[in-house]
């Protein structure tokens, strides 16, 4: 059965509208926090500040991610990707700091702005894993339809995808929100990740 987007056009052009001028007002705002982090990074010594990943994005165009590093260099040493878990044993110290308050997150606004990312919408995917969850489940086409996202429903309330079995589950939430998919919802969902990250709440 095919599966559509609820959002219109005119809606989607709204969206990006917000993404852009979001991400710019938040670069500009927490360049202090920026450079915070960079220093903190810098101070380890381990390696680069800023660590990019090639996910597959919107019309299932490759695309590099931005985060600030929060693991040990190679922490595929084996050259087979491995999903990531909240309680990592190749963070690194600062690293753990960064993921715990989300902060490690903050570099993909640069993504946003360039139209890569969403801040609402399904978290980006290595192509590996893609075809892996295919084999499974070949709906995961329709995840192209929208821009990937910093934030989503799968993200708040199935956290990490340690597994398969999460992986999955989180397909089928995106499914849900491309079929159900607002402004309004966005709103809540943007809302809801941020009362999380101010009180503290694990996602």
């Amino acid at each position: 059965m095919a599966i559509s987007d609820s959002m219109n056009p005119a809606e989607r052009a709204v969206k990006r509208i917000f993404d852009f001028t979001v991400a710019l007002i938040g670069l500009i705002l927490l360049s202090p926090v920026f450079l915070f982090v960079y220093i903190l990074l810098k101070k380890q010594g381990d390696g680069p500040v800023i660590f990019r990943q090639e996910r597959i994005g919107y019309q299932g165009k490759p695309f590099n991610i931005l985060k600030f590093r929060t693991m040990v260099m190679d922490s595929e040493e084996d050259g087979c990707p491995q999903l990531e878990k909240y309680e990592d044993n190749r963070l690194t110290p600062v690293g753990k700091i960064l993921r715990e308050h989300h902060l490690d997150e903050l570099p993909q606004l640069w993504n946003v702005l360039r139209g890569d990312m969403s801040f609402v919408g399904p978290r980006p995917e290595r192509k590996y894993f893609i075809d892996k969850i295919m084999e499974v489940n070949s709906d995961y086409e329709y995840i192209f339809l929208m821009r990937p996202g910093c934030t989503s429903m799968a993200t708040i309330y199935n956290g990490y995808t340690f597994n398969m079995e999460k992986m999955l589950i989180r397909l089928q939430m995106d499914l849900e929100y491309l079929q159900k998919r607002s402004l309004l919802l966005d709103l809540k969902i943007l809302f809801t990740t941020v009362e999380y990250i101010v009180f503290g709440k694990k996602f």
